[in-house]
């Protein structure tokens, strides 16, 4: 017992140290997890295909022995047992021993800058919190980075989207049908005003490093075709108006405090249903009205093209085309994504078309996405996406109130039932994996991972960032379903942890890189079959092996 009471007493020391540099709450330690050789050794059939050596050989090089460096682990499992909760410390050491599963962290290889992790506070979001008795609890909860997530940013429907407290959409320019007003002399924020803006304002007190960006679904409907905020496209002689309306709103907005970083033209272009939607020619309207409105009024609000998934083809190629085109890219600052087709990897070949260029993923929302919130994250950030953003911030549990038919299985980061009370979903704890420790203007750096790289491979998966203070963080998630072992080096260091099925781990810590001294593997290579039993065979590989998880190799 004496032990015992010593070795947590230490830990609580420990624990306290990394907490202040990230600027992060202390947290209750936790006993230890159970040591590895406590690991599930059950009757399972799933086949692990390891690549090992022939004979154990050190490699990691070696390296003068150093002070060890304290890693601190917060743990979200898929039974809901931890929740964020902190785990007892590890720490890097000098170890020769190889690890199949073998995560290198090389903080000198850099990517992208992060603007942040977040969702949307739309208008249902919006009542619905602010009419709750826990209103100030649930924002606090949502953006405080100490004694919350730390959300730091926002996507903002301009106007009414598909998710609004009634069935009645909006804008910020109604009038009677049949009536028009080109010169905006009736336009008004009022309808923010009463509930939006306020908690948009206590959400920058709790985070004043929020980055919002703004998207409409429909301009008012005596600017279109359809002359109804359902379906139609922009009446062509309004694009210089409906330019003007979106100046007007982000003065407004930037008159009650809240800056508007960027705004997108239209969200999901073309799209419609019975809920607000409109069609747009894009490539006109930025290059003739929309990009020399804003440069005209002075605002320094920028514009990402597409706002839609990243499936290709000759219709969702606009990015590029966008991009390549000398009338329209000096006005785009870069593009925003969905996640509901196609594949991240989409993303990285616009970057490398156009490196400068900004990419957001700006709209994933739970229920509908094909993966865990976790696993967006994961493949979004490794293909360069600089935010991570969900959808409805908050929602009933009947998945509203919405528009239509709307998205009747979409849910938010949070639920608020019909007395106000909260509770919180899978996404508000995996996004907090994230958002609670990786700061705006961390970088990714570099991190070996071990799925395919596509958005629902199910393995171990991984990402890595800097902070602007120096601070690592390491985010690891099992998509796999069986617990399994794995090995993080950096620094010429390394330590052991585990996770099973399903969960995330959050891990960081402080110090400089000096060495990037991993040695891969030499020699013949083996491969292994573990079944779960206590039994592993090895054998060659040959032509006739097939299927599979696939070679799990370490880090190029």
């Amino acid at each position: 017992m004496e032990t015992v009471k010593i070795c947590l007493i230490g830990a609580l020391l420990v624990f306290l140290v990394p907490l202040i540099a990230l600027q992060q709450p202390v947290a209750p330690v936790r006993l230890a997890a159970p040591s590895l050789s406590q690991r599930d050794k059950g009757a399972a059939t799933h086949l692990i295909l390891a690549r090992v050596p022939m004979a154990a050989s050190p490699n990691i090089a070696s390296v003068a022995a150093t002070p060890a460096t304290i890693v601190y682990e917060w743990l979200t499992t898929a039974d809901r047992t931890n929740q964020l909760t902190p785990q007892a410390p590890l720490s890097f050491t000098v170890d020769g021993a190889y690890t199949p599963l073998t995560i290198h962290i090389n903080e000198d290889q850099t990517y992208q800058a992060m603007a942040g992790f977040g969702a949307s506070l739309t208008d249902a979001s919006a009542w619905l919190l602010s009419t709750s008795p826990l209103s100030t609890t649930a924002m606090r909860d949502l953006f405080d980075p100490v004694a919350g997530i730390g959300l730091d940013f926002l996507r903002q429907p301009i106007g009414a989207s598909d998710f609004t407290k009634d069935a009645t959409p909006y804008s910020y320019d109604d009038l009677a049908t049949g009536q028009t007003d080109p010169n905006l002399s009736h336009f008004s924020i009022a309808h923010d005003e009463a509930y939006i803006i306020p908690l948009l304002q206590q959400a920058l007190r709790f985070n004043p490093h929020m980055t919002v960006v703004a998207a409409p679904w429909s301009a008012p409907a005596w600017m279109k075709t359809s002359q109804s905020f359902l379906g139609g496209d922009l009446i062509h002689d309004d694009y210089g108006v409906y330019a003007r309306y979106l100046v007007k709103f982000v003065q407004a907005y930037q008159a009650s405090g809240i800056p508007i970083y960027a705004i997108t033209p239209q969200n999901e272009p073309g799209v419609f249903f019975d809920y607000p939607g409109m069609g747009i020619d894009e490539s006109d309207f930025v290059k003739n009205n929309l990009g020399p409105a804003l440069v005209n009024a002075g605002l320094a609000t920028r514009i990402l093209a597409w706002d839609f998934n990243w499936f290709s083809g000759s219709f969702t190629d606009y990015p590029f085309t966008a991009f390549g085109d000398p009338g329209v890219a000096p006005y785009l600052a870069g593009v925003a994504y969905h996640c509901y087709n196609g594949d991240p990897a989409a993303m990285t070949e616009l970057h490398n078309a156009y490196p400068t260029k900004e990419i957001y993923e700006t709209e994933c929302s739970g229920g509908i996405s094909r993966g865990p919130a976790i696993e967006l994250l994961i493949n979004a950030t490794r293909n360069w996406a600089q935010s991570v953003t969900l959808w409805n911030i908050a929602l009933n549990p009947q998945h509203g109130p919405r528009q239509g038919s709307g998205c009747i299985p979409c849910t938010g980061l949070a639920t608020v039932d019909g007395r106000g009370d909260l509770s919180y979903t899978d996404e508000y704890y995996q996004l907090g994996q994230a958002s609670k420790f990786v700061h705006p203007g961390a970088y990714r750096i570099d991190s070996n991972t071990f799925g395919p790289g596509a958005y629902g491979s199910g393995a171990l998966e991984d990402v890595a960032f800097k902070n602007p203070n120096g601070s690592k963080v390491l985010i690891v998630y099992n998509g796999a379903p069986a617990t399994q072992t794995f090995k993080v080096e950096w620094n010429g260091q390394a330590f052991d942890d585990m996770l099973p099925a399903g969960a995330t781990a959050t891990f960081t810590w402080s110090g400089a890189q000096t060495t990037d001294t991993y040695a891969p593997p030499s020699g013949p290579v083996y491969y292994a079959i573990d079944a779960g039993g206590a039994g592993v065979g090895s054998f060659m590989p040959d032509s006739y092996f097939y299927g599979g998880q696939g070679a799990l190799v370490p880090p190029h």
